[in-house]
């Protein structure tokens, strides 16, 4: 083999062509996560322990609403993401394609479930 060009011996190995998408969107929302996570917090944490109808009444506001939305949005999309990059480094074959495809449903799921129940609350 020692007649193949070093092009020739890598053909098929190289890059994706993705990474780099994938580099600055992982960047993208952890930055946006820095932001979105204590304003969840200072949001969501005074309605720890309210009666239902005060939490209820709360998170109908615009504000608290739209907080809670992009940070289920944000969150579930850099789990996907992350998760995703974790499965393709350590597991190999059929299992990498179907852990892949449950944690993209699992991460779907959960951000429709998540935005429908804010959805439900504010309007």
């Amino acid at each position: 083999m020692h007649y193949l060009t070093d092009r020739k011996r890598v053909a098929g190995l190289g890059v994706a062509k993705s990474g780099v998408h994938h580099f600055w969107v992982m960047k993208i929302s952890s930055v946006a996560l820095l932001g979105l996570i204590p304003l969840f917090v200072f949001t969501f944490g005074p309605m720890l322990g309210r009666p239902y109808d005060e939490v209820i009444a709360y998170f109908s506001q615009p504000f608290p609403a739209i907080v809670a939305g992009l940070t289920i949005l944000v969150g579930f999309r850099h789990f996907k993401d992350g998760a995703q990059v974790l499965i393709e480094d350590y597991v190999h074959g059929w299992k990498q394609r179907a852990l892949i495809i449950a944690t993209i449903l699992l991460s779907y799921t959960a951000t429709a479930v998540g935005l429908f129940a804010i959805a439900r609350i504010a309007l």
